[in-house]
Order: structure tokens, then sequence, then C-alpha cells
């Protein structure tokens, strides 16, 4: 009769055991889809210099993919080839002189530009 009562106490304890691990397990599904919905935004340490900046700094910037930061290193390479060794990039509108830049990702990466 003991052997028996052990198999029913084991038996209730692995019962407990589980519900409180669906449990929390429930909970931390709750909790991340309440965070999911949040919306984060693009942390740079400081501003960057178009007319230096290396391909993986300017491919962090919003809106900005590999084919548009080739685009402007190409750009700025030709551009000082030309005017001796002049800033390609005067302001942030100057940027509008590379293919596939408009208004609208001038206005989105202004704020993290500098030009010097």
């Amino acid at each position: 009769m003991t052997e028996v009562r052990q198999n029913r106490i084991q038996s209730f304890a692995f019962v407990i055991a589980a519900s409180v691990c669906v449990l929390f397990s429930m909970v931390f599904v709750v909790s991340s889809l309440l965070t999911s919905g949040q919306s984060y935004e693009i942390e740079l340490d400081q501003k960057i210099n178009p007319n230096d900046a290396p391909v993986a700094s300017l491919v962090r910037l919003p809106g900005i993919g590999i084919g548009k930061t080739r685009a402007i290193v190409a750009y700025r390479v030709e551009f000082c080839k030309q005017n001796g060794n002049k800033p390609a990039f005067q302001n942030p509108n100057d940027l509008q002189k590379v293919k596939g830049i408009g208004p609208k990702t001038i206005q989105n990466i202004s704020e993290w530009l500098k030009f010097e």
C-alpha cells in the first residue's frame, strides 16, 4: 500500500510541475506578444559625414540600402577625381545628385548627417 501511495504522490507532483511549466510558458508568450507591438528607432552613436563615411556606416542610415550606399561612394569618388578632392556633399540636398536618392530620403536621413 505504501508503494501505491508513493506512486500517487509522484503522479500528483508531476501534474503540478507540468501545470506550473505550462502557466509560466503562457505568461512569457503573452508578455512577448504585448511588447512586440512596440516600435524601435535606429540609433546611431554619432552623425555621419557622407564625404568620408565608409559603406558600413552609410548603410545604417534609414532607407539607405547597400545599393544606394555604393552609389553614394561611387559618386563621391568620381566627384573628388574631377574636382581636386573637393567634398562632394556640402549639405543634405547635394545627396540628391546620387541616383536613387530623392527629397523623401533626404528628409529621413538629414538629422543623422554632418558636413565638415
